[in-house]
């Protein structure tokens, strides 16, 4: 690992070309940060977390049918995935209003989002990630109007997957936020699918199960991430 080339390093990922063609490395790390980082620690352990949340659903949406990246587990926090060309989008699908959409959009917090709402935002930090809609997403260039329905059924498939998995688990799954990328012709889901990219709630007691613990100081964001961690191995 020491001989592989940093190709990125994001607030709380390193992404590593390595030996092998076609495969990277990505390297949770313990780094967390909100408020586009004006907030930020590190914390032991919340990178094994994140990671084996993230390979865990990446195994179980690609038994359904969903193309991943995943490729591998190299350790507790060292992911093995396919190289992909990433489209500059971040898709956000929505369950529940929380969040930004609160502030934007006269819906109020915890209102039930029926059906789900996909909002898209482009991915730049020199831009503040704007939101995107369909129409420019084609004028420039980042998908097609056939890709970009298949980007938006994809979505809505993996939402059904998710909130259903996590129903059973005691968690509602009030919204997340993913990337995608090509594989040739394929696209495939890319990126990460753990706490610091959902928003979860405990169905039982309502409590932050996410990284708003961390965000707004409700307590310990570790067990928050932990008990996560602890429900997706009981119902597996």
């Amino acid at each position: 690992m020491d001989d592989d080339q940093l190709l990125y390093e994001g607030k709380a990922k390193s992404v590593f070309r390595t030996n092998v063609a076609g495969e990277l490395r990505v390297v949770f790390r313990d780094d967390i940060t909100a408020f586009n980082g004006g907030k930020k620690d590190i914390l032991a352990g919340k990178g094994a977390y994140n990671a084996r949340v993230s390979a865990f659903f990446f195994e179980y949406l690609e038994k359904n049918g969903i193309p991943t990246h995943f490729i591998r587990m190299e350790d507790e926090r060292t992911m093995i995935v396919r190289e992909l060309t990433m489209i500059p989008l971040e898709v956000i699908a929505r369950n529940v209003a929380a969040g930004s959409i609160v502030k934007k959009f006269p819906f109020t917090e915890g209102q039930r989002i029926d059906p789900p709402v996909i909002v898209t935002d482009y991915k730049d930090d020199e831009h503040g990630d704007p939101s995107i809609n369909d129409d420019l997403i084609i004028a420039l260039g980042f998908l097609s109007p056939d890709d970009l329905r298949e980007v938006r059924e994809t979505t809505l498939k993996i939402n059904t997957l998710l909130k259903d998995f996590f129903t059973k688990a005691g968690i509602e799954l009030v919204d997340f936020k993913i990337e995608f990328g090509r594989s040739g012709d394929t696209i495939c889901l890319g990126d990460e699918i753990s706490m610091d990219s959902m928003r979860l709630w405990d169905l039982a007691t309502g409590e932050s199960l996410d990284k708003d613990v961390y965000r707004f100081g409700k307590g310990d964001v570790l067990s928050a991430y932990g008990r996560v961690v602890d429900k997706i191995l009981q119902e597996n």
